[in-house]
């Protein structure tokens, strides 16, 4: 039998043990304010060495701050706050790209592909009017995903890596695939027992279909309907996939014999993807190429043929 002397000894020692613990607990909490104060100073020094105004200065911080906040790590905010200075971005353009990704956070939504988006765009020099287009496509496909798992989950089915998941559909939605396209994925693909990895597979191969379909000249409306079709007529993911294709192919033929000859890959650009710069010929875009200084114009004819005199008249005799 325990004693009396022990058990106030145990109490004790269990009190001790709490108050160390909420004491230590206290000191984290005001080390992480301390931190976050200090990461503000730093980005304060970069802001200052800008053109901001006072008052635009205090809108990025308290942005910025929501963000550290948020979780958002210091590294990633501090990058985009330098190369914002740098390329001379306005401050209400970087008020928007931290109100995309805090709004993004806040959904327990993933930030690292928006992050990704930015800097790739600073990288290739890109107008900041397009980041900010580009990253708000980004999220809107994100919630879009996070729309498919979260109904599919609703209806009872148990997926595995959902934020790796929701990658993969944010990415096949960014290539213009039908979101109904993807439902019917997860749900087809979650039921058969498919792997992450295979599902992934399946997701780029109509990935790849949609973008041809694109560039052969369909519409998004004639995609989702080809997409629509296929699943209707099947159950099996292969087959369906064969049927796409199949579709496909019988769409750019047709569509070729009603133009006379190849369908030329539409020139616009994902919405979602970031345009990288690039130098074409004039012969390239269409243009009349010029001539070299120093050559002669080619001859663009043949050797002009004699001219003949009218049928039942000789030739004039020569001038002497």
């Amino acid at each position: 039998m325990i004693s009396k002397n022990k058990i106030k000894l145990i109490l004790t020692l269990s009190l001790i043990t709490l108050v160390m613990i909420f004491c230590f607990a206290i000191s984290a909490f005001s080390a992480g304010t301390a931190s976050i104060d200090e990461q503000i100073e730093q980005l304060k020094s970069i802001i200052d060495s800008s053109s901001y105004s006072a008052f635009q200065s205090r809108m990025i911080l308290n942005t910025a701050q929501d963000l550290l906040e948020s979780g958002i790590p210091f590294e990633d905010t501090k990058n985009i706050i330098e190369n914002s200075v740098k390329e001379s971005f306005d401050a209400y353009s970087v008020k928007k790209v931290f109100d995309v990704i805090l709004e993004t956070k806040q959904e327990n939504l993933p930030t690292e592909p928006l992050i990704n988006k930015v800097n790739e765009g600073f990288a290739k020099n890109v107008n900041k009017s397009v980041i900010i287009s580009v990253i708000s496509t980004k999220a809107e496909n994100l919630r879009k995903a996070n729309q498919i798992l979260n109904k599919a989950l609703q209806e009872g089915l148990e997926i595995n890596g959902e934020e790796e998941m929701l990658g993969i559909l944010a990415d096949s939605l960014e290539n213009d695939v039908p979101q109904e396209s993807l439902s019917w994925l997860v749900k087809t693909g979650t039921t058969e027992g498919k792997s992450i990895e295979e599902i992934s597979e399946i997701s780029e191969e109509l990935s790849y279909l949609s973008l041809l379909a694109t560039d052969s000249g369909l519409s998004l409306e004639e995609i989702s309907l080809l997409f629509k079709k296929a699943t209707e007529n099947s159950t099996n993911i292969d087959e369906i996939c064969e049927n796409i294709q199949t579709s496909l192919e019988t769409q750019i033929s047709t569509a070729k014999t009603e133009s006379g000859g190849t369908v030329r890959p539409s020139a616009t650009s994902d919405s979602g993807t970031l345009p990288s710069s690039s130098i074409e010929s004039p012969a390239e875009v269409g243009e009349t190429p010029t001539q070299e200084a120093g050559e002669a114009p080619a001859e663009t004819g043949g050797t002009p043929e004699p001219s003949t005199s009218p049928a039942g008249e000789a030739p004039p005799p020569p001038e002497n």
